[in-house]
This record gives structure tokens, C-alpha cells and sequence, in this order.
């Protein structure tokens, strides 16, 4: 394997990449639009800022229920059935919605209840869709890209994240029903790309009955400390920290900057992350990463406290990019440990019980920021988020020094060779067992 070497020499790895640009384009103009959509058709209703709030955080609630109930069961879903025909499935699904709320605008027949209803059945989809793809890179390309793997994946998600609440935000300005067409066209795009992947190793549950499976996949996260140590520091500073469930209120009625302003304060986040894993995939991180993690979970409170108490766009836009390029590292440092300390049976059971935690942190924040929007207002609800966040890393910190003194991006067996003296450290830092390796990509077959 050379050094110039990228995943995208593999004809499957960028079919994979460009579904993966593309719905995310499309599912986070979604978010937006319904987001701003619900908000709008609230006040319009004339309900107060704080009533108007709470529906927003009944939003995140709606997306919730569908991956805390199915979550478990699509890792073992995706760790038995080939993982294509998971994403295909998901993604389609996703378009289905997409086209149903651009037809409820072209027949003047929208309201809250559709919008909440399609909320759900994209929470359906994210929930399988969600360890299938966190376990599809490995069997696409081989060991020695797997990390530059994981940094392109990023950049493509968080790209998209860029692109499509700007895309969303502008389009709903000019017509409701313009990024509900959009986005539609999109997922089709998305599965049209999936479908042109060959097939890839199925996944191995081994022949255990599926209740055990799961339940499986529960104890390997409770046992390993490491994993459980990062899965739930995010899952704690971002259900308390989140502020993105106010961002229609910030957009509307307190800093005044209507829906393209909505478009440009969701998309600040990901131009930082983007940004941060462009370095990343050029510089990754070699010592003390564990440390630095730390450091960028309560990075991530304080600039939440910065964009709550802000009043001028400039400095909220500001500290938005600084919180998401913060949450990049601390995501690019917890998905490697994670993909590290798993075997490749174990994979997508373990990226279910991750994707439930991050989950409940993102959609279940959203619906704990509506509730205190409500209750105590906007401002307070994220400011004291933040500050929660930054309580949180404090005492993850001190509970979880295993994960405090991880250093370097290797997994345990080769900690013990790298440690001992007189041994190369080893060349290639994630182990053939985590990889899950296409044994076609081996031979430098896309």
C-alpha cells in the first residue's frame, strides 16, 4: 500500500461516499425545514415563544421513540443481512417522506400533524440505517485506509451538513414546498449510488437467538470501559449541552434573521466540523487523545454558553463553528476507539448501542431543550445547557480515567507489543478483527 493510496481508488468506497454526501444533504434540509415548518405553523396559530418551543422539543421526542424501540434491533439486523439492502431500504423510505410533505404543500393540506408523523417514520429510518452504514466502510476498502476512511466519511456527512440546511433554509424562503422536492430528488440520487455496490461479507451473529444477540452487544459496551466511557460522555454533555431545537426561536424571534439565517446558523457547526476533519484527514491525532477529547467535550459547552447569551449574528455564527469543529474531534477521537476496542462480529450491535446513545443525545436533547425552553425560556435553556456540558466532561473525566489516559489510536493487543521494549511499534493501527475487511478490496479490487 503506497502512501498516496485513498479510499476513493475503490469504485465501491465512492458509490458508498456519494449516497452518503447526498442523504445527508437531503435528511438534514429535513431537519431544517420541518424544524422551521413547525415553529411557523405554531406561531402562526398563535401560540406563545415559549408554547411554540415546546413543540419544537416534542419534535426531537417524535424522532427518538422510533430509534430507542428499534435501534438494538437493527445492530443485530446489520450484523446478520447483507447491509446494502439496509441502507437501500432506509434510504428509500426517507425519500417516500420527502415526497409525501411536498405533495401535503402542493395540496394546501399541511399542518402539525403530518410534519410529526414523518418525523417518525424518519426516526424509523435512521434507526436501521444507522449501525449499517457505521459498519460499512471496513468492507470497502482495506485496513490500512480504514482511518482515512473514517475522516472522508465525515467530511461527507459534515459537508452535507453545510449544504443542506443552506440549501434548505433558502429554498423554504422561496417556496414551502421547494426543499421537500429537493430532498426527495436527493435520496433518489442516494439509492441509486447504493444500488451499484457490490456485495460486501455479512455480517456474523453467530447463530444466538436474536434477544441474546442484542443483549450481547449491551454487555460487550457495558464491560469494555473504554467504549462505555466515550458512548456515554456523549451522550451526556450533548442531551444537556444541545442547543440546535432552539435554533428556530434564535433565527425568528431573537435575532431576527428569518429562515435563510436559520439555514446559515445550522450549517455554522458543520463548516467548523468540516474544516476540523479536512486536518484531521491530512494530521490525524497521534498522542494524548484521549485527553484532548476531554478537552474539546467542555470546548463544546462553553462555546453552547457563548451562542445562548449572543445577540448579533456574527458572534453567533462564531461560536457555533467553534462548538462543531470541538464535537469533530471529540467524534473522530471516540468512533476510532470505539471501531478499535471491537471485534468485527461484535461491530454492528456495538455501533447500534453507540448510535441509540448518540441518539438519545441529539433527538432526546432536542426534546429536554423544548421542555426548558418552555418551562424557563430560550435563552436559559441553552445557556444552562451548555454549563451542564461542561459539568459533564468534569466529572466523565474523573470516573473514566481509563479513557482520560488513552493516548495513542491502537488497539489492546498492540498496546502490549508497542509497550513492550525493543518492538516496533506497529505500522498499522487497527487490527484485521476490527477492520471486517472486503476481501476483494484486499486484492485492490474497487
Amino acid at each position: 500500500m503506497t502512501a498516496s493510496a485513498s479510499p476513493f481508488q475503490y469504485r465501491d468506497y465512492r458509490a458508498f461516499w456519494a449516497a452518503r454526501l447526498a442523504s445527508t444533504i437531503a435528511s438534514t434540509m429535513l431537519v431544517v425545514v420541518i424544524g422551521i415548518h413547525v415553529y411557523d405553523i405554531a406561531r402562526a396559530d398563535g401560540m406563545s415563544i415559549e408554547r411554540a418551543s415546546f413543540w419544537l422539543g416534542m419534535v426531537g421526542l417524535a424522532q427518538f421513540l422510533p430509534l430507542f424501540l428499534l435501534t438494538l434491533v437493527a445492530g443485530y439486523v446489520a450484523d446478520r443481512i447483507d447491509r446494502r439492502w439496509i441502507v437501500r431500504a432506509s434510504l428509500t423510505l426517507e425519500l417516500v417522506c420527502a415526497a409525501a410533505l411536498a405533495a401535503l404543500v402542493w395540496a394546501d393540506a399541511m399542518s402539525l400533524a403530518p410534519l410529526f408523523a414523518v418525523a417518525v417514520a424518519l426516526g424509523i429510518g435512521r434507526a436501521f440505517a444507522g449501525p449499517a452504514l457505521a459498519s460499512f466502510a471496513p468492507n470497502l476498502v482495506p485496513k490500512e485506509l480504514l482511518p482515512s476512511a473514517i475522516a472522508l466519511n465525515s467530511i461527507a456527512w459534515q459537508a452535507g451538513a453545510v449544504a443542506g440546511p443552506l440549501l434548505g433554509g433558502g429554498a423554504y424562503a422561496l417556496s414551502t414546498a421547494l426543499p421537500y422536492e429537493a430532498s426527495a430528488v436527493l435520496f433518489a440520487i442516494a439509492v441509486g449510488a447504493m444500488l451499484i455496490i457490490r456485495p460486501i461479507p455479512k455480517g456474523n451473529a453467530g447463530e444466538s437467538h436474536p434477544l441474546r444477540a442484542v443483549i450481547e452487544g449491551l454487555a460487550y459496551v457495558r464491560d469494555n470501559k473504554i467504549v462505555l466511557g466515550a458512548i456515554t460522555l456523549d451522550l451526556f454533555a450533548v442531551l444537556l449541552g444541545g442547543a440546535t431545537a432552539m435554533l428556530p426561536v434564535y433565527a425568528r424571534d431573537i435575532l431576527h434573521v428569518g429562515s435563510e439565517g436559520l439555514g446559515a446558523l445550522r450549517a455554522a457547526p458543520a463548516v467548523g466540523a468540516a474544516l476540523t476533519a479536512l486536518i484531521l484527514a491530512r494530521r490525524p491525532l497521534k498522542r494524548h487523545v484521549g485527553i484532548k477529547m476531554f478537552a474539546c467535550v467542555a470546548l463544546f459547552g462553553l462555546a453552547t454558553i457563548v451562542f445562548g447569551e449572543s445577540r448579533v449574528m456574527w458572534l453567533s455564527l462564531a461560536s457555533l463553528f467553534v462548538l462543531g469543529a470541538a464535537d469533530m474531534i471529540s467524534v473522530y477521537v471516540r468512533s476510532s476507539l470505539i471501531q478499535l476496542h471491537t471485534p468485527d462480529a461484535m461491530r454492528g450491535r456495538v455501533s447500534a448501542v453507540s448510535g441509540l446513545f448518540i441518539s438519545a443525545s441529539n433527538e432526546l436533547g432536542e426534546f429536554r431543550a423544548g421542555l426548558a425552553g418552555a418551562a424557563f425560556g430560550p435563552v436559559v435553556a441553552v445557556v444552562g445547557g451548555g454549563a451542564h456540558a461542561v459539568a459533564v466532561t468534569g466529572i466523565s473525566a474523573r470516573a473514566v480515567p481509563s479513557l482520560r489516559r488513552a493516548d495513542r489510536f491502537v488497539a489492546p493487543d498492540q498496546q502490549i507489543l508497542a509497550d513492550q521494549p525493543g518492538k516496533d511499534r506497529p505500522d498499522v493501527e487497527l487490527p484485521a478483527m476490527v477492520a471486517g475487511l472486503n476481501p476483494q478490496a484486499e486484492k485492490g479490487q474497487p
